[in-house]
C-alpha cells in the first residue's frame, strides 16, 4: 500500500466523503479567515510589555503546534491559536490592571494548561461535555454563528459602536467598508452558484480589488529566529504560585474550558461530528490537544491557546478530516517565515467570510424544539447572549442555568445530571462574583 493510500486511510477520507483537494482548500480557507491573529495577538500582548516580534513568533508556533496535533492526533478539522478575549484578559486585567509582570502571567497560563491536562486525563472535562443538555447544542452553534457574524460586521465597519444605542450602522461610504460589502456580495454570489471555493475565491478577489484601489498597505517586517528567544521559556511559574494568583489561574481555566466546549460543540454540530447520542468521538484527544497547546503556548510566550470558531469556515468549505487542521498548522509555520506576505490579506477581505459562515451556522435553530418552553427559553437565552455579551462561556451559562431551573420548576429534577447541577451552581457563583467585583 502506498504512503498516499495509507494517509487517506488514517484520515478516513473515504468514510468522511472527502479528498486531498477539498481538505487543502478547507485548511487554506480557515487559515485565511483566522490569519488576523498573527498580527492582532502580538499587538495586544505588546501592550503588556511582550516584544511584538517575539509575540508574533510565539503566536505562529503555538498555532502550528496546536493545529498539527489536532489534525494528526485528534483527527478533526479544528484549528487552534491564542484566543481572543483571553489575550485581552491577560494584558488589560492581569498585567496592566493587577500590575503583574508578563512573565508571571505566562506562568499562570502554564499552570492553567497543566490543570486542563489533569482534568482531561481524569475524565472531568469529558464528563462536563457529556453532561451538557443535547437540546442546547443547536443553540450554542447558532449563537456562535451570530457571534461570528457580529465580529464580521464590526470588522468590516458595517456595524459600529454607539453610546446611545450600543450599536449602529457604520459609514457605508468608507472605502474599506465598501470593500467588505463587495467581498460579501462576491462570496454570496459564488455560494448561490454552488461554487465550493466561494469563500476562498471571495477573500482573494476582495484582497486583489483592495490592492488595485490602494487599500492594501504593505508593511514589511523582518522576523528573525533570534526574536523568538525574547519570550521562549521566560515564564515565571514560582511567581504565579504566590498568594493571590490562584484566582487568575482559575479565570484562565474557567474561561478557556467553557469557551472551548462551546466552540467544540458548535463546530462539531455544523460538521456532523456528533454521534447518535450527541457525543463527539475521541473527545478526550481534542481536549488533550487543547491542554497541550496551552502549555506549549505559555512556554513559547503567548496567552492561552484555544479552539477557533473560525474553523467553521473550513468545515463549510468541505473540511471533514484532520488533514484540514494539518494544512492550517503548516500554513502557520509558513506564516512564521513570511509574515509580511500574510499581512497583505486585509480585514475587509476576511470579515465578509465571517458573516457568511455565521449565516450558515444559524441554520441549526431548526433542530430546536421551540414548542417546549423548557428547551426553547434556555436555547434562546444561549443563542442571543453569546453575541450580546461577546462571550461563548456566558451564553452557555445563561442557557444552562435556565435549563436547570425550568427542569426543577416542572418537577423533573431527577432527569438532570448531578454534574449539570454542579455546573449551574458554579455559573451562579461566577455571576455573583463578577457582580461583586464590578
Amino acid at each position: 500500500m502506498s504512503i498516499r493510500h495509507s494517509l487517506e486511510g488514517y484520515f478516513r477520507f473515504q468514510e468522511l466523503g472527502t479528498n486531498w483537494r477539498t481538505e487543502m482548500l478547507a485548511g487554506l480557507t480557515t487559515f485565511l479567515t483566522m490569519s488576523y491573529i498573527i498580527f492582532v495577538n502580538p499587538s495586544i500582548l505588546g501592550d503588556a510589555g511582550i516584544p511584538v516580534q517575539a509575540a508574533m513568533a510565539a503566536t505562529c508556533v503555538s498555532a502550528a503546534f496546536g493545529s498539527l496535533m489536532m489534525g494528526i492526533y485528534a483527527r478533526y478539522p479544528i484549528a487552534l491559536a491564542p484566543g481572543m478575549g483571553l489575550n485581552a484578559y491577560f494584558t488589560y486585567t492581569v498585567v496592566l490592571g493587577l500590575h503583574v509582570p508578563w512573565q508571571a502571567a505566562l506562568g499562570a497560563v502554564f499552570l492553567s494548561g497543566v490543570a486542563f491536562l489533569i482534568l482531561t486525563l481524569g475524565g472531568i472535562r469529558q464528563l462536563i461535555l457529556s453532561a451538557l443538555p443535547p437540546e442546547l447544542y443547536a443553540s450554542v452553534a447558532a449563537g456562535i454563528g451570530l457571534f461570528i457574524a457580529l465580529v464580521g460586521f464590526q470588522k468590516s465597519g458595517i456595524v459600529v459602536a454607539n453610546p446611545k444605542t450600543l450599536v449602529a450602522l457604520g459609514n457605508l461610504r468608507e472605502p474599506n467598508t465598501l470593500l467588505a460589502i463587495f467581498g460579501l456580495l462576491a462570496i454570496a454570489g459564488l455560494a448561490v452558484w454552488r461554487v465550493r471555493a466561494a469563500m476562498l475565491i471571495g477573500i482573494l478577489a476582495t484582497a486583489a480589488v483592495g490592492a488595485a484601489f490602494g487599500l492594501v498597505h504593505w508593511q514589511p517586517q523582518s522576523l528573525k529566529w533570534t526574536d523568538f528567544a525574547a519570550t521562549a521559556g521566560k515564564l515565571d511559574v514560582p511567581a504565579a504560585l504566590r498568594l493571590g494568583f490562584l484566582e487568575i489561574i482559575f479565570v484562565f481555566l474557567f474561561i478557556d474550558l467553557f469557551d472551548n466546549l462551546g466552540t467544540l460543540v458548535g463546530v462539531a454540530k455544523k460538521a456532523g461530528m456528533l454521534d447518535r447520542d450527541n457525543r463527539i468521538p475521541r473527545v478526550e484527544r481534542i481536549l488533550l490537544t487543547d491542554a497541550s497547546a496551552t502549555i506549549v503556548g505559555s512556554l513559547a510566550g503567548t496567552s492561552t491557546v484555544v479552539s477557533y470558531i473560525e474553523s467553521a469556515a473550513g468545515v463549510v468549505a468541505g473540511g471533514r478530516s484532520g488533514f484540514t487542521a494539518v494544512v492550517i498548522g503548516l500554513l502557520f509555520l509558513v506564516a512564521l517565515l513570511v509574515a509580511p506576505i500574510v499581512g497583505v490579506i486585509p480585514v475587509a477581505a476576511t470579515a465578509p467570510a465571517l458573516i457568511v459562515v455565521g449565516s450558515l451556522m444559524v441554520s441549526t435553530v431548526a433542530d430546536i424544539r421551540w414548542s417546549d418552553p423548557v428547551v426553547a427559553l434556555p436555547a434562546f437565552l444561549t443563542m442571543v447572549s453569546i453575541p450580546l455579551t461577546f462571550s461563548i462561556a456566558t451564553g452557555i451559562a445563561f442557557g444552562l442555568i435556565a435549563y436547570t431551573l425550568l427542569r426543577v420548576i416542572r418537577g423533573e429534577f431527577r432527569s438532570v445530571s448531578w454534574l449539570v447541577y454542579v455546573l449551574t451552581a458554579l455559573f451562579i457563583a461566577r455571576f455573583a462574583y463578577l457582580s461583586s467585583a464590578g
